[in-house]
């Protein structure tokens, strides 16, 4: 097993080129065969151009797969990878007609480009199928033991045991039985998660993982997450790690705030239709109001109103805040369908033009939520250090109902490793949580927060 270890990466990665290779050849056929003749025809096009025309494709096709994680066959599930592919290919052939029909200064038609998605799919997904049989038959899950602290692990275990295909929880054990007894279980199992230990207890044993060669998943701490922020510093001969602890840089704002002019100006045009026969919708259904505003926490904990499409009925909090609950009787049918889409979020893209909030940033809270968050978690509030956000990194890898905690680290994730391409990566991303299920569901009945007592 340990001598096949080192071949799985390779798999993978032969796999993908295989894949992309295909799609180059389709292309390919498809632009010689149709597109260029045309071209050609009518004296638009040079003949040296071809082999850019096809690179440029290819390019298309690997950003679109691999931002979407198309290519993480043997890391997520089989129907995540399938979707990551279905989106990649259509954005991949959507810009790459678009391509077609600047070059050709006019409109191409566009059935050759809907033969091409179709010949794809047949090709990619069974592949997929295939490649993803042949590595979970190589590579079965590992035995792995649970450390815990004074917590009980449940939670995550329940999460680790979803997939059953890449995790196999075989034992759990208490880092109050001694490091000895630790130490000799640990060489039992193929794997380690060090689940929520306190500091001084987890390093020994994470440095012993370390020497043995065994693989080992830690549950972060908000300190662990600080410092994957900090900056290097090597002007002495003892290395220095800096955090400077103040969110984004002016430099990041400025280009930040930018974007999301440009792009809520865009988004509004293009959404226009959609908000109007959604507002229709509402209204024509209980003669309610369309919109829905309330206040919310941004960025050093300003108060703002935050638009929504009213999804609820009239009367929802009428026994005051909560959150949505699984199976919630509250929510409307027209309701459950922008939800589930996520499009009732789309008014907010006039808080985004008004500055009030930003495309991708932690999601804003209620100040009564928040507070009760913080009663619990104080460090809860260090998600305010940068903008609320439309989309971002909690509401891509998070849920609804993440707890406070989790989310937290996510947000901070987030503020500690920003970027200007991971905010793109994190709006791109967003398409594929809106055919996600399992991201907009709600809390468990009897609670009021996403906190879990």
């Amino acid at each position: 097993m340990r001598r096949r270890e080192q071949y799985k990466h390779l798999l993978n990665l032969a796999a993908n080129y295989v894949m992309l290779a295909c799609e180059a050849a389709l292309f390919a056929y498809i632009w010689y065969e149709i597109y260029y003749p045309m071209l050609l025809k009518e004296q638009r096009f040079w003949n040296r151009g071809n082999w850019a025309m096809i690179g440029m494709y290819v390019l298309l096709m690997y950003f679109f797969t691999r931002t979407f994680g198309g290519y993480r066959i043997g890391y997520l599930r089989i129907t995540d990878i399938c979707l990551s592919q279905i989106l990649s290919i259509f954005c991949a052939n959507v810009v790459g007609y678009l391509q077609v029909c600047l070059i050709a200064n006019d409109y191409m038609p566009v059935s050759p480009m809907l033969a091409l998605t179709g010949l794809e799919l047949l090709i990619i997904l069974p592949g997929v199928y295939l490649v993803r049989f042949v590595y979970t038959r190589l590579y079965p899950p590992r035995k792995m033991i649970v450390i815990y602290g004074q917590h009980s692990p449940k939670d995550l275990i329940k999460k680790i045991n979803s997939r059953k295909d890449k995790y196999n929880v075989c034992a759990t054990a208490s880092v109050y039985m001694g490091y000895k007894a630790l130490y000799e279980k640990i060489m039992e199992y193929e794997a380690v998660v060090l689940c929520d230990l306190p500091t001084k207890m987890r390093n020994p044993i994470l440095k012993f993982c370390f020497d043995q060669g065994k693989r080992t998943y830690i549950t972060p701490k908000i300190s662990d997450i600080i410092l994957t922020g900090t900056e290097r510093i090597h002007l002495f001969d003892s290395p220095l790690m800096l955090s400077r602890n103040r969110g984004l840089t002016i430099e990041q704002r400025f280009a930040k705030r930018a974007m999301d002019i440009v792009f809520s100006l865009g988004a509004i045009v293009i959404s226009s239709p959609v908000l109007l026969l959604i507002a229709a919708c509402i209204k024509l259904y209980d003669k309610g109001p369309v919109f829905y505003t309330q206040e919310r926490l941004t960025r050093d904990g300003e108060i703002f109103k935050i638009i929504k499409f009213r999804s609820m009925r009239i009367d929802s909090e009428k026994d005051g805040a909560q959150l949505a609950k699984k199976n919630d009787d509250r929510i409307t049918p027209i309701g459950r369908l922008i939800r589930r889409t996520h499009f009732d979020e789309l008014p907010q893209i006039f808080n985004i033009l008004k500055g009030e909030m930003s495309f991708v940033g932690p999601r804003p809270e209620r100040e009564s939520i928040a507070s009760q968050y913080e009663a619990m978690i104080p460090e809860f509030s260090f998600r305010l250090k940068v903008k609320a956000g439309l989309t971002g990194y909690a509401q891509v890898y998070g849920k609804y109902n993440t707890t406070p905690y989790d989310k937290l680290k996510l947000d901070l994730t987030y503020i500690e490793t920003y970027s200007f391409w991971q905010d793109i990566k994190l709006m791109i991303m967003t398409f594929k949580i809106i055919f996600q299920k399992e991201n907009t569901e709600g809390i468990d009945k009897g609670q009021v927060t996403a906190a879990k007592k």
